[in-house]
């Protein structure tokens, strides 16, 4: 039977319309499309071999069934996210990639870090989410729109630390004699592999079986939920915290110049009248919205959605890990637990840089409580007491009673995943 002319018209400009959602969508690939209705004799029942042929030959138009595993490693900065992020980075299936927001953030608005305009929030996070959702479908390019300057024949010197990547410093993105050293530290990656090279580097990505990415820059779970929620991606998020007086300890210790007046706190014993306390108080707000998200449990997260304490990892790396690994659906290989073996019974030392991950892991957890003023330490627990009661961290009572706590300060608390 023959349709009528307003019917393949009708079709006409449904496919139209669908193509051009998908491009408006899609970064790269779309939703599968093969097989197609004929527009002459209105049929579904193609021959299926055909159908087949077609879907080989045009790629673009195919759903990924690869089911890849995304990884997002939601975190804030001195909360022990490098380091959770090594351990993905050391999987040999995992392409991973450090802090690609960091070019959103200093590209598109370069005066965000003070900005607190809920319109430079939007557009940050609508840029990241673009971003993401290219990246996890392995299309690097895209990062060419925020790469200054711009990549010249999909090459740059400029991607942020990139060293940090595993894959970025091996084959086939690096063919550089000693690429694949497992000690090659972040600034012997650039020297001896050069620029890197976008397309190399996507097609690295399409090898590895999942995509793992660790950002700084997303404050709250609910901030990611249309990537949650979109089906291409299966996207599950872990979400690191650790207590905030470690995390105000780390910072002030990490970044002197910006903590400069909590450091002036420390040393003197007077408060600053100009202290910036939105440098803690900010932190304590994003955890504490965003674990009350996951903790509410919304349909939305189910499956989706991983609570660790950076305290819990540092005392039991193996078993934390494996933890994390059986919640992703992904196995742990040797390579994974060779690293926490070898990193994380350094002594004091073993950390030549402040982004270093060789430590003894525990001995950091907990050694704020030697660093803060216990003034700074009772202003915290004020300041941040619904967030610190939520994650389970004890306060302290006096300076005798900070010092000598240790890691109990940390309350046994089991966050099993949303599942």
């Amino acid at each position: 039977m023959q349709c009528s002319w307003k019917a393949v018209l009708l079709l006409a400009l449904a496919s139209i319309a669908i193509q051009y959602t998908a491009i408006r969508t899609f970064t790269a690939k779309s939703f599968h499309s093969c097989p197609i209705p004929n527009p002459v004799n209105c049929s579904l029942s193609q021959d299926t071999d055909v159908a087949d042929r077609l879907c080989d030959e045009n790629p673009t138009f195919s759903y990924n069934l690869s089911r890849k595993t995304h990884v997002l490693i939601l975190a804030t900065t001195r909360s022990g996210s490098s380091f959770v992020g090594q351990l993905f980075n050391q999987h040999f299936d995992v392409f991973y990639l450090f802090e690609p927001l960091y070019h959103v953030q200093y590209t598109l608005i370069p005066k965000l870090t003070q900005s607190k305009s809920t319109t430079d929030r939007r557009v940050m996070l609508g840029a990241s989410r673009d971003l993401l959702r290219s990246l996890y479908d392995c299309d690097l390019y895209f990062l060419e729109n925020y790469i200054k300057p711009q990549p010249v024949n999909h090459t740059t010197d400029r991607l942020f630390r990139r060293g940090a990547s595993k894959a970025l410093c091996s084959p086939p993105v690096c063919e550089s004699p000693g690429a694949v050293d497992l000690h090659l530290e972040e600034g012997d990656c650039v020297k001896k592999c050069g620029t890197l090279n976008l397309t190399l580097a996507t097609e690295s990505c399409r090898e590895h079986g999942h995509v793992a990415i660790k950002t700084v820059r997303v404050p709250e779970v609910s901030d990611l939920r249309a990537l949650v929620e979109d089906p291409r991606l299966n996207l599950k998020v872990i979400q690191l915290v650790r207590d905030p007086r470690g995390i105000l300890a780390s910072r002030s210790e990490t970044f002197r110049d910006t903590y400069r007046l909590w450091r002036i706190w420390d040393g003197t014993g007077r408060k600053p009248y100009n202290l910036d306390v939105t440098q803690l108080t900010t932190v304590c707000e994003d955890f504490w919205n965003s674990v009350s998200t996951g903790l509410n449990r919304p349909p939305w997260l189910k499956g989706k959605y991983m609570l660790v304490r950076y305290e819990d990892l540092a005392r039991n790396p193996m078993k934390k890990t494996e933890e994390i690994y059986d919640f992703l659906g992904i196995p742990m290989d040797s390579n994974v637990e060779r690293w926490i073996q070898n990193n994380t019974r350094g002594d004091r030392s073993s950390s030549k840089h402040k982004y270093g991950t060789v430590r003894n892991s525990a001995a950091t957890a907990e050694k704020w409580r030697f660093r803060l003023s216990y003034e700074i330490v009772a202003f915290t627990q004020h300041a941040c007491q619904q967030v610190l009661a939520q994650l389970g961290y004890k306060t302290a009572g006096s300076e005798e009673e900070l010092k000598n706590l240790s890691i109990s300060l940390v309350e046994e608390r089991d966050f099993l995943p949303f599942s």
